[in-house]
């Protein structure tokens, strides 16, 4: 485990010992934050300190707290209120107010369990199960939609969440077959360190990659940031191994089977419903001998989309492809620019864009490539050639190259704003080409109807298919601070509500959790939820894990 538990924050994101870094600039940052927003000043709202926030008492039965010890070891098991804080939920909005304001309510676990292997994952459940008390699987504990809320069922007393990140192996690497197994508790970069020393790479990059598991990913059923290369979860999981109280459930690492349903589309997505993943069998690449990223103007978002699905539609090879909106373009230009004041040069570029037409509007697209040099190089001649056109300007790799070396950081920025009265959320879904405007504009409108001028919202086109994309919306405001969850409830009702009236689909890459479930029956429909509720009954009989989660 590349860190322990006390060296994160257990309100917030990320290491303790890390922030995000201003480079002295924070007045004019902030300044510019408080303007795009519209306040007059930004409030003072510190995070309230654990030694402050109240947990509710354990419920456990009787007894439980020793079977478990007696099952692992008493080490293993934590009643702490550092370890109980730590999991009450994830990093969603919802879940940083009530964490940041010391509101947990009921949804603390009563105790964290952390087992090393599949018999003792099997003893957890079985002890629980036994006396009716929940089970919430938990891996980096990343997730924004109510995923890993420490929740119990009706009827159902106390939670235990099982933490699976000492299960973090490398088990076996076939070098001929390309692929790996994994013990499912891994994180993303000992995952990666794990086999880029031995020349591979699985190349997904959320952009939790640093504090989220393999185990997540899959039960998520995610996306990373170049999953135009290397696919998404659903994609490139082969076989996983799941543990549930009625027993192990396996499916086996085919590349391909006519045996009836691939049971894997069930694994991936199934949100620590069905059981807990504790192994999964993926596929890998040699890591590529070249790299480039590089970046594109347009001068309205439709050139810029258009061009992403010229590309993709000609089956032209590439890693990753992200078009921000004018909105985007614009906060994340003028905040670079605070941070790293452009200096002579870039002053000038950025007249003669002007002057070109590539000022006010524009838009900025990155285009990653991966591969042997011959076809990067081939790869960079026809998605040039593609975006010009569509009325593109081809603008280097400096950009690119910032944006990757900062991908992983933004998330960083989150708890400063909080700090500083603003909130800040992301919803995300995916649509068919033809529909992309029109669920476009319907969720800014959505958002901005809901938090009106004290607010911004950013989107991007994060992920791209033949038949279509996924929209990647980001919205900052001005907390209310008298209701703030009322706000935003008001607003991710409002934005659900467009993208199910609007052909999208309620998530493309973040899950179901709790946040969405409301929208996800409808989407289904009631006989594919009756299917999984049969599924759920069948490995989960008592309906102990991850109660309240994706079927409600």
């Amino acid at each position: 485990m590349p860190y322990t538990r006390e060296e994160l924050r257990w309100n917030g994101w990320g290491l303790r010992a890390q922030t995000f870094d201003l480079h002295g600039q924070d007045t004019a940052v902030w300044d510019f934050v408080r303007k795009t927003i519209g306040l007059a000043e930004l409030p003072d709202t510190p995070p309230k300190p654990l030694a402050q926030t109240t947990l509710p008492p354990s419920e456990l039965p009787g007894g439980l707290v020793e079977t478990l010890r007696q099952a692992l070891d008493a080490g293993r098991v934590k009643t702490d209120d550092y370890e109980r804080a730590f999991h009450a939920m994830g990093r969603s909005y919802p879940d940083l107010i009530r964490l940041r304001n010391g509101e947990l309510g009921e949804s603390v676990p009563d105790a964290v369990v952390y087992p090393r292997d599949e018999a003792e994952v099997q003893a957890v459940l079985e002890a629980c199960a036994d006396v009716g008390t929940a089970v919430v699987p938990f891996g980096g504990g990343s997730s924004v939609v109510g995923g890993v809320e420490a929740k119990h069922g009706e009827g159902q007393t106390g939670v235990v969440t099982l933490d699976t990140t000492l299960m973090s192996r490398l088990l076996d690497l076939d070098p001929v077959s390309h692929t790996a197994t994994f013990q499912a508790g891994i994180y993303g970069p000992d995952l990666e360190a794990e086999l880029q020393r031995r020349g591979f790479t699985l190349g997904h990059f959320p952009q939790s990659f640093e504090f989220s598991t393999l185990g997540g990913w899959i039960a998520a059923r995610g996306a990373g940031q170049q999953s135009n290369r290397y696919g998404c979860a659903d994609e490139w999981l082969v076989g996983a191994r799941v543990i549930t109280p009625a027993g192990e459930w396996r499916t086996l690492p085919f590349p391909h089977s006519a045996a009836g349903p691939d049971l894997n589309e069930l694994i991936a997505g199934s949100e620590g419903t069905l059981g807990v993943i504790t192994e999964a069998t993926v596929r890998v690449h040699e890591i590529a001998a070249k790299r480039d990223v590089r970046a594109y103007l347009f001068k309205d978002f439709e050139a810029g989309a258009a061009a992403i699905r010229r590309i993709v539609q000609a089956e032209i090879p590439v890693a990753m492809m992200r078009l921000s909106d004018p909105d985007e373009s614009h906060f994340f230009g003028t905040f670079k620019s605070l941070i790293h004041p452009p200096g002579t040069v870039e002053a000038a570029a950025e007249k003669a864009l002007d002057v070109a037409g590539f000022g006010e509007g524009r838009c900025v697209l990155m285009i990653g490539l991966e591969g042997d040099a011959p076809a990067v190089r081939q790869s960079i001649a026809r998605t040039l050639a593609a975006v010009i056109r569509e009325g593109g300007l081809p603008v280097g790799t400096g950009p690119g190259k910032a944006w990757y070396d900062q991908r992983f950081a933004m998330p960083y920025l989150r708890d400063p704003m909080l700090d500083r009265g603003v909130g800040i959320d992301t919803l995300e879904t995916s649509t068919k080409w033809s529909n992309v405007p029109a669920l476009y504009a319907a969720v800014r409108h959505a958002i901005r109807d809901c938090l009106g001028p004290n607010a911004a919202v950013l989107t991007h086109v994060s992920h791209s298919y033949s038949d279509g994309c996924s929209l990647y919306f980001t919205f900052f405001f001005a907390r209310d601070l008298d209701d703030e969850l009322g706000q935003w409830t008001k607003v991710k009702r409002a934005a659900s509500d467009a993208i199910a009236n609007t052909g999208g689909t309620i998530s493309h890459h973040h899950g179901v959790g709790t946040d969405h479930a409301e929208w996800f029956g409808p989407e289904k429909g009631a006989l594919a939820v009756d299917m999984l509720s049969a599924a759920k009954e069948k490995l989960d009989p008592k309906r102990i894990l991850n109660p309240g989660k994706l079927l409600g």
